[in-house]
């Protein structure tokens, strides 16, 4: 197996696969490949783990269907293109080589490598949509290759030293990385500093990636140049609206 990321506003990764060699993904991140790959779609992929492990993946924010790309009698290409301009990172797994990585940000692996959750907090149910902030565990023995969204930024923390960032710019650190959600000092800070509520807090040893353009971010930012539906809404949906707009520009749910 032969590999290369192609591209820098928009990267592609391009695996080159023997015969027999294979890699997967979650369903819907083909960007393109040669006639000689076979595409098998599957609920168990990653080492397999059963229902649990479907269930253990999904609840970590993938998808209940896993696709494997082989190349079978001849060799073959098979390419992921990152959905937003960032960096795919590659990553290799193995006992003490463990990462976490934000829900959205798993882009490929190597047959042995598997895909759960690894942190969930919900944030307030009824502010973040249900389902709070997520992390991916990537965990198993093989390559991984990470999608990251803006620029990349890597801090390497030594024993005990603390990092606090905005849930959104937190892309992928290493399982050593010890991490939690914990909320903005004071109240006027809270409600005034435009911050939003929650800071992530991340004390080493380990690697950190960061990036500068949360998803979630992006689409907020988007959302103010979208088509808007003529005539405005009265009585009490308009009132939740209104409180939701305020709320969401308070809280700045990214995650």
């Amino acid at each position: 197996m032969q590999t290369r990321i192609q591209g820098t506003t928009m990267p592609v990764l391009d695996v080159q696969l023997d015969p027999n060699e294979s890699v997967f993904s979650e369903s819907g991140e083909l960007s393109w490949m040669t006639a000689s790959i076979q595409m098998t779609t599957h609920t168990q992929m990653g080492g397999g783990g059963g229902m649990f492990g479907v269930l253990k993946r999904v609840a970590g924010g993938g998808s209940i269907f896993m696709t494997e790309y082989r190349a079978w009698q001849y060799p073959g290409e098979v390419s992921f293109a990152t959905k937003v301009p960032g960096h795919i990172v590659p990553v290799e797994v193995g006992p003490g080589q463990e990462y976490l990585v934000h829900r959205h940000g798993f882009l490929c692996a190597t047959p042995q490598v598997n895909i759960s959750v690894g942190f969930q907090q919900s944030l307030g149910a009824g502010i973040f949509g249900g389902d709070g902030f997520l992390l991916q565990k990537i965990s198993g023995l093989g390559m991984a290759w990470l999608e990251l969204s803006g620029e990349l930024i890597v801090k390497n923390l030594a024993p005990g030293e603390m990092l606090r960032v905005h849930p959104g710019h937190v892309g992928a650190f290493q399982a050593s990385v010890s991490f939690q959600i914990t909320t903005v000092p004071g109240i006027k800070n809270m409600i005034f500093g435009g911050d939003g509520l929650f800071l992530a807090q991340l004390v080493g040893p380990g690697t950190v990636w960061l990036q500068t353009l949360p998803i979630s971010r992006l689409a907020h930012q988007i959302s103010e140049y979208l088509p808007r539906v003529e005539g405005r809404q009265v009585g009490p949906a308009a009132g939740g609206a209104l409180l939701g707009g305020i709320v969401g520009s308070i809280l700045s749910g990214d995650r």
